[in-house]
């Protein structure tokens, strides 16, 4: 290594680099609070000015960390943010950790990316490690940002370090977390992988080197495609099991018992959050460029993309051995959240659900005790509560996703109709009529 990487080297092991961190998100956000509880100065960044004023006041916005966690790191003036401004240049190591949307057609969204380059690049000097932790398509690192941080006449490797660390965050996680979950480094060259490595040993107890950020990134994609496809599987699954009179969730449990060759995924609704829907099509719109269909990450978008159609035509099968039409009928949809006991709602089956049965006529509500209002084009809507009064009400309740706050013993007590998704009924006997995906 030459003398610019020697010298951050040595700020990283005695902390005294400044650490910087462009997004306060679900991923910027715990991963600046466990480099300030390792010693280190932090500054966020976040374009959105009541982030940046909540995290100065020592209050959280993300449902992982908690109050007591973060008001002591900024007490302590371990940690604050900032919206982008000059003191990025002051920066030792900067990570970038904004999000990657897909756009209507499924192309990546590279504007977040390009935004937080730039402004890296307005103050760019020697010696600082750029890390990239955005979800994206394999080659953004090499071809986005490092030309961006170059034009400004620095060599990357040389006089700047750049690299991709995979984001791993899975919201509403008790067990796994920032600390202890491994983190997959890919650098530019060797000075690179180094360098990051030494940064963010101070944040996780287990750092993973690959050889190049491409291969970082082609991790992530497989990480999440792997989730993808196999959800993809056990939903057809389930529509093949209705149609030949199994029970899915029976057929899945007991291929559980096999100790070797198998792995359980449950069927549900359709994906939510911002990853299993999104990250695969990066990788298909990438071999696309190269003339190469991935056949498995469409054919597994195809059918996890169908499910809430397919969640809905079951409501209208439920309501029809009632003696019901969909159109007219009170349908209360139980969750909103993409997933258990998280209050996020990106890319929520629910939404789609919801928008189904409106146009089809259903007088629809919806209850959750962590989304008590729902503001998403084109749905907005208040929470009802989750009692008697509301199970009893509806002509169907659709359980699209399974918070442990929901009692199911209620629901199995009060319901007329239940279209279930989440097996939430399990081994209950209920006294109305119960619909399985």
């Amino acid at each position: 290594m030459n003398t610019i990487a020697l010298e951050l080297k040595k700020k990283l092991e005695d902390k005294t680099a400044l650490i910087g961190v462009i997004g306060l998100g679900y991923v910027g956000m715990p991963l600046a609070l466990e480099f300030a509880r390792a010693g280190f100065r932090v500054i966020g960044y976040d374009v959105d000015p009541k982030r940046v004023a909540e995290v100065n006041a020592g209050r959280s916005y993300i449902g992982d960390i908690k109050d007591e966690e973060l008001g002591p790191e900024v007490r302590a003036g371990r940690l604050r943010a900032s919206l982008p401004d000059a003191s990025i240049g002051e920066c030792d190591t900067i990570s970038i950790c904004v999000p990657t949307p897909l756009r209507k057609s499924k192309d990546p969204d590279m504007r977040y990316i390009v935004s937080a380059t730039d402004e890296i690049a307005k103050r760019a000097r020697k010696g600082q490690l750029i890390v990239l932790e955005s979800t994206t398509y394999p080659g953004t690192t090499t071809e986005v940002v490092m030309p961006r941080i170059e034009a400004k006449g620095l060599r990357a490797g040389e006089d700047f370090f750049i690299a991709f660390s995979p984001e791993r965050v899975d919201p509403g996680n008790p067990t796994f977390h920032t600390r202890n979950t491994p983190k997959v480094v890919g650098g530019h060259s060797d000075a690179c992988r180094v360098l990051s490595k030494a940064l963010y040993a101070h944040a996780v107890d287990r750092v993973v080197i690959v050889s190049s950020p491409a291969a970082a990134e082609m991790v992530k994609l497989l990480e999440n495609t792997f989730r993808s496809v196999n959800i993809g599987l056990v939903n057809e699954m389930a529509i093949m099991c209705r149609k030949l009179g199994c029970d899915v969730w029976e057929v899945i449990e007991a291929a559980s018992t096999k100790p070797f060759g198998f792995m359980p995924f449950w069927p549900g609704p359709g994906l939510g959050g911002h990853c299993i829907p999104i990250d695969p099509h990066y990788l298909s719109w990438k071999l696309k460029t190269l003339n190469y269909n991935a056949r498995f990450i469409e054919m597994a978008g195809e059918i996890n993309s169908h499910m809430p159609d397919y969640v809905v035509d079951l409501v209208g099968e439920a309501l029809n051995e009632a003696g019901k039409a969909v159109k007219g009928s009170k349908i209360l949809v139980l969750g909103v959240a993409y997933k258990k006991n998280v209050d996020d709602c990106r890319e929520s089956p629910a939404i789609d659900v919801i928008e189904l049965l409106r146009k089809r006529g259903a007088s629809v509500s919806y209850a959750d005790p962590h989304v008590p209002e729902l503001r998403h084009d084109p749905v907005s809507m208040d929470a009802v509560p989750y009692d008697a009064a509301a199970l009893s009400a509806a002509d169907c309740v659709v359980v699209v996703t399974d918070h442990a706050a929901f009692d199911p013993d209620l629901l199995a007590r009060h319901a007329k109709v239940v279209v279930d998704t989440r097996n939430m009924l399990k081994g209950r006997a209920a006294s109305g009529t119960v619909v399985k995906l």
